[in-house]
């Protein structure tokens, strides 16, 4: 989306009320509805639908009648708001060209006040090339649901926070000056990305210097995990500038390893292929010696001494919580529960099938046997309560006896299919006699002979099956 500053010159007072209504209102509504607008706004004279066809019309903000009447900030809304707070911070006054365009951001160049330049990154996460953003960031941590424009400010926040503790232990990164929203104001770099360098007077010196970051970097507890020709930028001078720090992460991240080996990986192969350099590796010289590489030349991560600082700590790097490893230890030992818990799920489920399985062998048998069975089972549950006052041998054998009697019946209930269908319809006979010899059908026409005669018989024979 293309940025276009000169509309912010005619849009009032009433306009950004508006669009910090939709903002307001985006914090608990995927669309904000039209009226919810209107009351956070609470313009004097009214007019809050004027002021969203016009905020509309220049693409301010998204409208969205498919449940609803309501709204939602676009991204070029949300620059305006941005763009809006830092010129009244007086931060900058101006904004010029767009510097370049990446997966996650676009750089322009803005000036402040006095006249410097400066360089002022606007995050839009959410673009088609890089929506894989909750599997590849930590930004929402333990979050479920997410919004774009609140993810983006998120980065913008950490990507601001890295800078300024990196800037004061010396690291060769752009002054972060302020930041708002999801827009972050820099320094402006002097220089060119390594990408579009073709030649360089000491490679040999610029590529210890790039490696020697890495290594400081894991020091103090940090892991760029982008390190990249993309990410270092280089002026006439050949002076090293290392920019884009929202992805980084804690040596304590469980991929921290995976993630150093890689950044490495990438500047040796760039180095190698753009200008030829050639990484001879002598282990029998270096094996006292050098304990900062490992049998292939490059940087060993273990090795890697992490006592110059905990920038981790101070930011809440990725894979480091805010209280400490113990929560972290915490969180394992609730997943240990969850699992327990579904294999006592799976073993609940089980056992009601087995249940389930025999009542309806119990159903199949006559009524007689059904209640010698439930007499027995009553009378074993007395005599097990009475085995911690009685000897439990002779209770033991009856329950064996008893258990060998019903063995006994239902093998010999499934040998003889003619006596079932026999007894089934004794029973159904006795069932019959007892209830008076008459069928307790419900009448068709019930609906209609409400406290009629009908009525009355159903319930008095109710009662009675009651009974």
């Amino acid at each position: 989306m293309k940025l276009d500053v000169e509309v912010l010159r005619y849009l009032s007072k009433d306009d950004f009320r508006v669009l910090t209504a939709v903002e307001m209102g985006m914090r608990n509504h995927e669309i904000v509805p039209a009226e919810l607008i209107d009351r956070i706004a609470s313009l004097k004279h009214g007019g809050t639908y004027k002021v969203l066809k016009n905020l509309l019309k220049h693409k301010l903000v998204h409208h969205d009648s498919s449940k609803y009447d309501g709204f939602r900030l676009t991204y070029l809304g949300y620059d305006f708001l941005a763009i809006k707070t830092l010129v009244n911070r007086g931060v900058i006054s101006s904004v010029g060209r767009k510097l370049g365009t990446g997966k996650e951001s676009d750089i322009y160049e803005v000036a402040a006040e006095d006249g410097t330049v400066l360089a002022m990154k606007l995050h839009r996460l959410g673009r088609v090339s890089f929506r894989a953003v909750k599997s590849k960031r930590d930004y929402l941590r333990h979050r479920s649901s997410f919004n774009w424009l609140y993810l983006s400010r998120l980065a913008a926040l950490k990507e601001f926070a890295f800078m300024k503790a990196l800037e004061e232990h010396g690291f060769p990164v752009p002054n972060a000056v302020d930041c708002n929203r999801h827009c972050v104001i820099m320094s402006l770099v002097q220089g060119y990305p390594l990408v579009q360098v073709k030649e360089l007077q000491n490679p040999e010196t610029i590529f210890e210097t790039v490696l020697g970051v890495i290594v400081r970097l894991a020091e103090h507890g940090l892991i760029h995990c982008d390190f990249n020709e993309f990410n270092i930028m280089i002026d006439d001078d050949e002076k090293v500038t290392v920019i884009d720090f929202p992805q980084m992460v804690s040596v304590s991240h469980r991929n921290a390893q995976m993630y150093f080996d890689r950044d490495v990986e990438c500047i040796f192969k760039f180095f190698q292929k753009r200008f030829n350099l050639s990484f001879q590796v002598s282990t029998d010289d270096n094996e006292g010696s050098d304990a900062d590489t490992d049998e292939t030349g490059w940087p060993s991560f273990s090795s890697i001494s992490k006592s110059s600082g905990f920038l981790d700590k101070e930011l809440a790097a990725s894979g480091f919580s805010r209280k400490d490893q113990e929560d972290i230890e915490k969180f394992i030992e609730e997943d240990i529960d969850d699992t327990d818990s579904d294999r006592e799920e799976s073993e609940d489920k089980q056992f009601v099938e087995s249940t389930e399985a025999n009542v309806k062998g119990l159903s199949s048998l006559p009524l007689e046997e059904l209640e010698e069975q439930t007499s027995n089972s009553d009378e074993d549950g007395v005599e097990v309560k009475q085995q911690s006052c009685e000897a439990g041998q002779d209770n033991r054998a009856e329950i064996q006896d008893d258990s060998d009697k019903e063995e006994d019946n239902q093998s010999a209930i499934e040998n003889d299919a003619e006596l079932n269908k026999s007894l089934n319809k004794q029973r159904k006979r006795a069932v019959a006699a007892a209830r008076g010899g008459r069928r307790s059908f419900a009448s068709r026409n019930s609906y209609k002979d409400k406290g009629g005669k009908s009525s009355q018989n159903s319930r008095i024979q109710k009662q009675l099956c009651s009974w």
